[in-house]
């Protein structure tokens, strides 16, 4: 007995060999045969059809909330601050002084101008006293010529250039006079420069300066310092940077809702009112603005808001459902089914709408896709296709 166990021993370790030898070999040949691509075959898979619509949907875009007028004052004539009367956070109506500014060489500049015009007037006063002599001398002359020998002719001609020469002088007094009184005027105008007024209804943000600053207008001394900043309370701007893919079928008044961080669970709502139909080529973007309403001073300039921005075509398009857009490293695709066998189609994705998305490519209105892209499922699979409507 122990002769014939050693005996059967070698047989049963080649058997063994031989056995895992097929099972290696078909193992291989298994995995050749699945990375080879050879089509499979499916019992069923659920499709649905291509459809064809006018997008009309939302998403959700930033935005910022900026005041509806704002500016920094400037002085109009170079001075120093002689007392400003606001501060920030100061409520101020429009031709409110705010600030007033005093500058000694406009005193002296109005008194020369003053002066100018005092002398040009006392000389007009006086031309136009020697016109009136001369004048009646004129015509007494005149009426005396009309006797014989009683005027010489060449007096009624002096006495007749005399007046002539008079009337030249007081018309060029006149526009001397008018002259100088327009330069005083222009001083009065630059003394009122001196009180800086609201140019609006609004809200002190900013303040500058003190008294004792010395400020002005652009180009001269003190002119890179504003006074203060004013901007308005009750209406501001709300600018959305529309992504250039969403700035088609725009309509300006549409309503557009937009929530604020500062207002957690409340919505807002306001007319797009300005469109500019230029895209930045920085960040490919186009500003819309809303114009926002605010009676009861709620909203605060500078805040960062959510907007509802609605999206329209004037087109139809394709969509199918979100789940059947699949995508490996190299494509995105969709997997058509055409006499019960699967196509994958190249395809560029637009804007999801509930369950459906927007998609562009080699597809057409009716066509069946497969609900679950995957890219199990290859080209060229032999599949039983059962139509499901989408949700």
């Amino acid at each position: 007995m122990k002769l014939l166990g050693l005996t059967a021993f070698p047989v049963l370790m080649t058997v063994c060999m031989t056995l895992a030898s097929c099972g290696s070999e078909r193992s291989s040949q298994t995995q050749t045969a699945s990375q080879s691509g050879a089509p499979q075959t499916l019992s069923q898979v659920d499709v649905t059809l291509v459809k064809s619509q006018k997008l009309s949907a939302t998403i959700a875009l930033p935005a910022e909330l900026v005041p509806y007028e704002a500016v920094d004052m400037y002085a109009r004539e170079t001075g120093f601050v002689k007392s400003i009367k606001v501060d920030r956070g100061s409520h101020v109506k429009q031709g409110e002084v705010i600030a007033e500014l005093e500058a000694p060489e406009l005193l002296a500049q109005r008194a020369q101008a003053d002066a100018a015009y005092q002398s040009t007037e006392s000389q007009l006063a006086a031309g136009q006293a020697k016109l009136d002599a001369d004048r009646a001398t004129f015509q007494h002359m005149s009426a005396a010529a009309k006797i014989p020998g009683v005027v010489a002719v060449n007096d009624l001609d002096i006495a007749q250039k005399t007046a002539e020469g008079d009337e030249a002088t007081v018309a060029a007094l006149e526009k001397t006079a008018a002259a100088s009184q327009e330069g005083l005027r222009a001083v009065a105008q630059l003394e009122s420069y001196l009180n800086i007024t609201a140019p609006f209804d609004g809200e002190v943000t900013t303040r500058y300066v003190h008294p004792g600053a010395l400020v002005g207008p652009a180009g001269g001394a003190g002119a890179t310092t504003p006074i203060v900043r004013i901007e308005t309370l009750t209406r501001h701007r709300l600018v959305i940077p529309v992504p250039e893919n969403d700035v088609a079928g725009i309509a300006e008044k549409t309503d557009v809702t937009f929530t604020v961080p500062s207002f957690p669970g409340r919505t807002f709502k306001a007319p797009i009112a300005r469109i500019s139909h230029g895209v930045d080529t920085k960040t490919r973007t186009m500003p819309v603005e809303l114009d926002v309403s605010d009676p009861h001073m709620e909203l605060i300039p500078g805040t960062f808001c959510e907007v509802e921005w609605p999206l329209h075509r004037t087109y139809p398009t394709l969509f199918v459902p979100a789940s059947a857009v699949a995508s490996d490293l190299q494509r995105t695709f969709v997997i058509r089914v055409r006499q019960n066998k699967t196509e994958w189609v190249d395809v560029k994705t637009g804007v999801r709408t509930g369950n459906l998305i927007e998609v562009f490519g080699d597809l057409h209105e009716g066509e069946e896709v497969a609900i679950r892209g995957t890219d199990q499922l290859r080209t060229g699979t032999e599949v039983s296709s059962q139509i499901v409507a989408a949700k």
